[in-house]
């Protein structure tokens, strides 16, 4: 089994069934032990800024606040440098515990030892 899962996640609520696949993965590993790295891309960016999980809704799904949570008290919490400039959010506005990263860092971290990368 990998000692280290990195997943990227691409969807927010455009595809809310995909992104809360991604974060509920991602705390389920946090909770297991796993050294977990999730990326924020896309769609999901949206979701490195205060109060913006609360404000997902999928029925039967684990509440998204309460999985950034874990992932940002047992984990690590990446926004794709590109997303969020496109977006206009830069450090100052994300959540506490969020970097700013770009692709090398996804890759460097993607293609080390004894982990496993996952996309949704």
């Amino acid at each position: 089994m990998a000692k280290k899962l990195v997943i990227k996640v691409t969807a927010g609520a455009d595809a809310p069934e995909r992104c809360s696949q991604a974060f509920t993965v991602a705390a389920v590993a946090v909770a297991s032990g796993v050294d977990v790295s999730l990326w924020l891309t896309g769609e999901s960016a949206w979701f490195a800024l205060p109060g913006r999980a609360a404000q997902f809704e999928l029925p039967h799904a684990a509440p998204l606040p309460d999985l950034l949570d874990s992932l940002l008290a047992g984990g690590r919490v990446t926004l794709c440098t590109q997303c969020a400039a496109r977006r206009d959010i830069t450090e100052k506005d994300v959540i506490e515990g969020v970097r700013i990263a770009g692709a090398q860092v996804f890759v460097q971290e993607a293609l080390a030892d004894e982990t496993q990368a996952l996309v949704y």
